[in-house]
């Protein structure tokens, strides 16, 4: 295959230009991690955050030499990358390996199954949520280590969305895979379109309104000013960016180390999902400010939702791992009354 030549490629040029692969000792643990974020953007900041939190929580025996904005490979193959030993860990996006199983898109953005960071850091942490995902991701050689979720996304609207009813026949900019499905199943007419023609193909009419990322990130795109209504607090995505390494490498680390690499994610996923909040609520008062109506989905129209959601992933689910877990999900929810 291609990408295995062009893999195999950069794991001898990789072995020349970072030098020493990763180094691990009773004392010492060097990675080398790719980031799809750059070092300037917001998520990158609080990347290295995480990095500098490790490092003092081990007394600096954790070292990370972080790759920013996908420097060594196109963001989607870090994870072959890591496999292979070009990298040690992927800090992408888990769903970007959907193709290699749809289980992996059960292991990032649920599309609405969750409503809220906390509900699905709650599976992750009580609901044998890691034992779960290491299921997946060991088959693949990779152990997955920790989550951060900023938030749920929010629309840009030129009408009333106050429930399921108003969506029908909806052609709105909509992401690929099982938001497509989802949005589908619930008769909308959802386009695909990278985020950054948003502005121009609403202006056009290629399609009437948009989702892109939380109400925050929207509003940076100037969206509101196009479009003046939206969802709050948002409900329909949730992107999760993942942190996983090499198997062989996270079984070298001292046992005090992964708890801190494991720790120091759920440290990085309460700080960027409370930013997100602080931001969403200073936007949120900006745009009231400017006239732009909010609209926010009742309990019952929210469990329809929900309901078509489980229905949608139930038909993404077409290999074992991913049936088992998108059990493992349903199972969760159902017992804390989410999901019936």
């Amino acid at each position: 295959m291609r990408l295995v030549k062009r893999i195999s490629t950069l794991a001898s040029v990789a072995a020349v230009a970072f030098g020493l692969a990763t180094v691990t000792s009773a004392e010492n643990t060097s990675l080398r991690i790719q980031t799809h974020f750059t070092a300037e953007s917001i998520s990158g900041q609080m990347v290295a955050d995480f990095i500098e939190n490790v490092g003092t929580m081990s007394n600096d025996e954790i070292k990370i030499k972080m790759f920013y904005g996908s420097a060594i490979t196109k963001a989607a193959e870090t994870f072959d990358a890591a496999i292979a030993g070009i990298l040690d860990c992927d800090m992408t996006d888990g769903s970007y390996q959907a193709s290699r199983d749809p289980a992996f898109q059960f292991a990032s953005d649920l599309v609405g199954l969750y409503f809220t960071p906390q509900e699905q850091m709650a599976w992750l942490i009580h609901g044998n949520g890691y034992e779960a995902l290491n299921v997946l991701y060991n088959a693949h050689d990779m152990e997955f280590i920790g989550w951060w979720i900023p938030g749920p996304a929010s629309f840009s609207s030129s009408k009333s969305v106050g429930g399921i009813a108003d969506v029908k026949d909806w052609r709105f900019r909509s992401s690929s895979g099982l938001s497509n499905t989802v949005f589908t199943n619930l008769g909308t007419s959802p386009i695909v379109i990278n985020s950054n023609a948003i502005p121009g193909a609403i202006v056009t009419g290629i399609f009437e309104d948009a989702y892109a990322a939380t109400l925050t990130e929207t509003s940076e795109l100037a969206l509101y000013d196009i479009r003046n209504s939206t969802n709050f607090p948002g409900f329909y995505s949730m992107p999760t960016s993942h942190l996983a390494c090499r198997k062989g490498v996270w079984d070298s680390i001292p046992s005090n180390h992964q708890a801190i690499l494991k720790n120091g994610m759920q440290a990085l996923a309460l700080k960027n999902n409370t930013m997100t909040k602080i931001k969403k609520a200073l936007t949120t008062k900006t745009l009231l400010e400017n006239e732009v109506y909010f609209y926010k989905w009742t309990e019952e129209e929210l469990y329809r939702y929900r309901s078509t959601v489980k229905s949608s992933l139930v038909e993404f689910a077409t290999t074992a791992a991913a049936k088992t877990l998108i059990e493992s999900h349903v199972s969760f929810l159902t017992e804390m009354n989410l999901l019936e």
